[in-house]
């Protein structure tokens, strides 16, 4: 949601529309916010005691839980480049330390992008960052969480095992959690389209990565074709995936408690905000007669 006029306004825009969670950018998506790294510097405003206090506030108020926040679109803990590694690395830190402040769930991040370098190594630094990241934070009250990615040019994380591979190394496991994006997935060429390849998708989850450790769903649908390895979100129904798949997830008994953020187009129609229709798409699937998983 958008955190225009200040943090807590995320929290009520998502309670205005029913919602009973939100995702939030801590600051602007596309700056770098390094308070430590060597010659680095804030580069977005710190937060201060009175933001912080009200968005507590306001998420306490209207009874949302599990909020979250999304780091840095420019933080890259897989990068083979030292100087670029240390700079993400530093921020990740920051984007942690942020989150802590704000009583939030989680820190929702993609793994990053191998730039050419072997995935292994890719994979090597991104559990060398965690590390010193959560090395650096012992005190930190919120989860660090792998997003499933679309494997879009070298970006890594869009495997199950990939993701896998890097909760089973890193030197505390327990911090990291798994936020599973629908759209992500389906681009990246697991089926969850019809209701043998949600089956078997779940079930590659299961055996893979564990279900315990999914903390988090993005509920997007896709603008591009499964196994396009192409990341481009979609209205719920207004894609390849379709509706009805949305339903057997949001049915789907394994992932009650959990939470779930819509990060589908902005915008409105026929003078309504798109978060609202595709809410009520996505209320409509939840409640259908049909129960099966």
């Amino acid at each position: 949601m958008s955190v225009a006029g200040g943090l807590h306004k995320a929290a009520e825009s998502a309670a205005a529309l029913g919602m009973q969670t939100v995702q939030i950018f801590t600051h602007s998506p596309s700056q770098w916010v390094v308070a430590r790294a060597p010659g680095g510097a804030w580069k977005a405003k710190p937060l201060d005691d009175g933001a912080v206090e009200r968005f507590r506030a306001a998420v306490a108020l209207h009874g949302l839980r599990f909020p979250v926040a999304h780091d840095s679109y420019l933080i890259n803990l897989a990068s083979p480049d030292a100087e670029l590694w240390k700079r993400s690395t530093a921020a990740f830190r920051t984007e942690i330390e942020r989150a802590s402040r704000l009583g939030l769930f989680g820190v929702v991040m993609h793994p990053g992008s191998a730039l050419g370098a072997a995935p292994e190594r890719g994979l090597a630094q991104v559990v060398k960052g965690l590390d010193k990241v959560h090395r650096e934070t012992p005190g930190a009250g919120c989860l660090t969480l792998l997003e499933t990615t679309a494997g879009q040019g070298t970006n890594l994380g869009w495997r199950f095992e990939e993701l896998a591979w890097i909760r089973e190394r890193v030197e505390e496991p327990a911090r990291v959690g798994v936020c599973v994006d629908t759209c992500h997935i389906f681009a990246a060429g697991y089926p969850i389209h019809t209701r043998d390849g949600y089956r078997s998708t779940l079930d590659e989850l299961e055996r893979i990565v564990g279900l315990e450790h999914v903390k988090v769903f993005h509920l997007n649908d896709s603008a591009k074709g499964l196994g396009s390895r192409v990341d481009r979100h979609a209205g719920i129904g207004r894609g390849a995936i379709g509706a009805e798949p949305f339903g057997w997830l949001l049915r789907d008994r394994r992932f009650a408690s959990l939470p779930m953020c819509l990060e589908t187009p902005k915008g409105k129609e026929n003078g309504e905000e798109l978060d609202a229709v595709n809410l009520r798409v996505l209320r409509e699937q939840a409640s259908s007669t049909s129960r099966k998983r």
